[in-house]
């Protein structure tokens, strides 16, 4: 029913019983991906496990799209064919077959746990084990692109009105001086706001 990948257990000439083999989910698996599908990112499962087994987890997640059993090969082939329909790719492993995946991917991502190649192949690296990091790292990069933007119109706002005030002779030089060490003031004042931001699962 989940999946799960079955081994007899033989003494002498006859059976003694039977074990079963299952993924198990990370606890914070499944709010992860609802929380990339709500960005408008589409999940997509792409597994070295026989096909029932990924197809449950997948059922468990709320992935749709899934490919299994693949190779290494065949993983870093499906990226390359969806960056040929011009998608862009993110790639998330934490093994040595991931390691093709993670330097094909317009960004790969290891968990922190994983396998020295798969580490040295990624671009990101999310320490601890924790699957939520991922949905932490993408909503971390957009917040720091924003606060980029905003920081990068600030100080152009502030120092222009400097510059045109003091050529002007409107305002002192030295008064124009003043407001752009201002501005720098306000800039790192602003980019100290980041880590005080909610982060979920923190």
């Amino acid at each position: 029913a989940r999946g799960a990948t079955v081994a007899v257990v033989a003494g002498g000439e006859r059976v003694v019983g039977t074990l079963a083999f299952a993924d198990r989910l990370k606890p914070d698996a499944a709010a992860a991906v609802a929380r990339l599908k709500a960005w408008g990112i589409e999940p997509l499962l792409a597994s070295g496990d026989h096909e029932a087994a990924a197809r449950w987890v997948a059922e468990q997640l709320g992935i749709a799209r899934v490919h299994a059993p693949l190779l290494p090969e065949d993983k870093r082939r499906l990226v390359r064919e969806l960056q040929r329909q011009g998608l862009r790719v993110a790639f998330v492993g934490d093994g040595i077959n991931d390691a093709p995946s993670l330097m094909q991917a317009d960004v790969g991502v290891a968990i922190g746990t994983g396998t020295d190649i798969a580490l040295e192949a990624a671009d990101v690296v999310l320490p601890g084990a924790r699957v939520g990091a991922v949905a932490e790292a993408r909503e971390l990069a957009a917040r720091s692109y924003a606060l980029t933007v905003r920081n990068v119109m600030l100080a152009l706002a502030v120092n222009g009105a400097g510059v045109l005030a003091s050529l002007t002779g409107r305002v002192h030089p030295a008064w124009a001086m003043a407001a752009m060490a201002a501005s720098l003031a306000l800039v790192i004042c602003s980019s100290l706001l980041l880590p005080l931001g909610p982060a979920e699962g923190r």
